[in-house]
């Protein structure tokens, strides 16, 4: 749905007409959906209400999409055909969903009622990227490459910032009394995360955006599919599982009946590697589509997060935590000093281009100065 709305919002002005009203309809749809998973995805004796709810709303979303993109196509007929391209998918997940939602509470065997439910979100959930890949890239178009790039970056940034958020409140340390674990606890989870987030928008961020604008075409298009819709999103699901082995490690050192000696428990350690190791070989995919590079760096970072995930079950809770700071802060530290010269070039590039565009908006506006605000026709 995310890649849905990014096709659209890239071709129209949110603000005219009646996009915006449109809009808030798919947001209200949008938040609806938000709010039935727990139902949906818990046990089948919750009955069928969630599940039906995020069907319907599911319908909503994609009908709010569909409008739009007739809206955006108006006199582009080719572009306009690929609408019968999203027909076919639309209706099929649509039934999935509905199935999900109706036919495992008519089995007796629970268990097998919710590996069905799941087994058809899944389904659902491959034909969505599926049809992506195999609708080709002919009839598309990426209008704007800096707002396509500029949204799923914001996406990423609030994933990190929430998956912070998470960690201060999963890991009691909201509301409660300071304890001397708990600060070191919460400044490592700051630190890592902020190395999590110079990997990507120090240098690959900006190259990669950099790259989307010099593609045109069928390239632009497989590009912006392919690195921003397709690998973003293991890129998200590596800070969402990395959050949650955080939260359960800042919940252990800050247990006052363990201590700081206390190891972590469950999956903690293995979620809060696992999801680095996700976040950074995603990213790396990402750099080697869009740049075409790969930087041995971070070959070097998932090799080391492999070897100490073994040791970090071993260590206490903070003794695990530190260690995976550790290799994110060195990553980051490392490549500041090794890549000191494409990062000055980088830059240099960045800084060229926003000069030359504020140039261009400052001699663009001196118009209103020099003879005054444009008048409308009569």
């Amino acid at each position: 749905m995310l890649g849905g709305a990014q096709r659209v919002a890239s071709q129209l002005r949110l603000g005219e007409g009646f996009v915006p009203v449109l809009m808030v309809v798919g947001m209200m749809a949008l938040f609806t959906f938000a709010l039935a998973p727990p139902q949906t995805f818990g046990s089948l004796h919750q009955g069928s209400a969630g599940p039906i709810l995020v069907t319907i709303s599911y319908v909503v979303v994609r009908a709010v999409h569909l409008a739009l993109y007739v809206h955006a196509t108006r006199g582009r007929p080719d572009a306009r055909r690929k609408l019968l391209q999203f027909v076919p998918e639309i209706v099929i997940t649509t039934l999935l969903l509905l199935i999900a939602a109706l036919l495992p509470l008519k089995i007796e065997d629970p268990d097998l009622g919710m590996w069905l439910r799941d087994g058809l979100w899944i389904a659902v959930v491959v034909l969505q990227y599926g049809s992506g890949l195999t609708g080709g890239t002919k009839g598309w178009t990426v209008t704007s490459a800096e707002h396509w790039t500029e949204r799923y970056d914001l996406i990423l940034i609030i994933a990190l910032g929430e998956s912070v958020i998470s960690v201060g409140v999963g890991g009691n340390l909201i509301g409660q009394p300071v304890t001397w674990p708990a600060v070191p606890a919460a400044m490592l989870g700051i630190l890592f995360t902020a190395a999590l987030w110079w990997a990507h928008f120090d240098m690959i961020g900006p190259g990669a955006r950099i790259a989307l604008h010099a593609a045109q075409g069928g390239p632009r298009v497989a590009m912006a599919r392919d690195a921003y819709a397709y690998l973003y999103l293991p890129m998200i699901a590596g800070v969402v599982l990395f959050a949650i082995g955080a939260e359960e490690l800042l919940r252990t050192i800050t247990d006052p009946a363990g201590g700081v000696a206390e190891r972590a428990h469950g999956p903690a350690v293995p979620m809060l590697y696992g999801g680095v190791m996700v976040y950074l070989a995603a990213d790396m995919a990402f750099q080697l589509r869009t740049l075409h590079t790969v930087t041995w760096t971070r070959v070097g970072a998932l090799l080391a997060l492999a070897a100490g995930l073994p040791v970090g079950r071993h260590l206490p809770a903070l003794g695990a935590l530190g260690l995976l700071t550790t290799i994110c802060v060195a990553l980051v530290a490392i490549e500041v000093v090794v890549l000191a010269d494409s990062r000055r070039a980088l830059r240099r590039a960045v800084f060229e281009e926003r000069t030359d565009h504020e140039a261009s908006e400052a001699a663009w506006r001196a118009r209103w100065h020099d003879d005054g605000p444009p008048q409308p026709a009569e």
